[in-house]
């Protein structure tokens, strides 16, 4: 049981060590962070446009975060907003500028590329359980971490 542990652990530690580096070294060609990645891919994902909240919930980042990396997509001309006389930007949605877009493909082409290298020599049926036990996975350990979080409240 305690092997499974270390498998899991080290395996997806590894694995988000690698998405960073990657994240990183190909970001860097771009004159952009890896943090950018995920806020271009998903603004690009939704052509309407996304909140900082939105791009909160999808990037699993916080709102200091998202915050930092929408100013710097602004400051590079990738994104505008679709109310910018508003103050509180956080509530008006970011759409990707025709700039953003040609970014936005290319970083694509980048998440493709190392997702085919990371899936290779993986079957289709291999993939499908892969992700649906990792989800489920995910899941059972999300429940379990809110279970531990109310009975943390309650001891309080």
């Amino acid at each position: 049981m305690i092997h499974r542990f270390e498998q899991l652990t080290t395996g997806v530690s590894q694995i988000y060590k690698n998405i960073q580096r990657i994240k990183k070294l190909e970001m860097r060609s771009l004159g952009l962070k890896g943090t950018h990645v995920m806020c271009l891919y998903f603004l690009h994902s939704h052509a309407e446009g996304l909140t900082a909240a939105d791009l909160c919930a999808l990037c699993k980042e916080n709102k200091a975060g998202i915050s930092r990396i929408l100013a710097d997509l602004e400051t590079h001309g990738y994104i505008q907003y679709t109310h910018p006389q508003e103050k509180k930007r956080y509530r008006s949605k970011a759409v990707l500028t025709e700039d953003g877009k040609k970014q936005a493909k290319t970083v694509n082409r980048l998440i493709l590329r190392a997702v085919l290298e990371g899936g290779r020599d993986i079957t289709a049926k291999e993939r499908d359980i892969f992700y649906r036990v990792l989800n489920l996975i995910s899941d059972n350990l999300e429940n379990f971490c809110e279970e531990l979080e109310r009975s943390a409240v309650s001891a309080d």
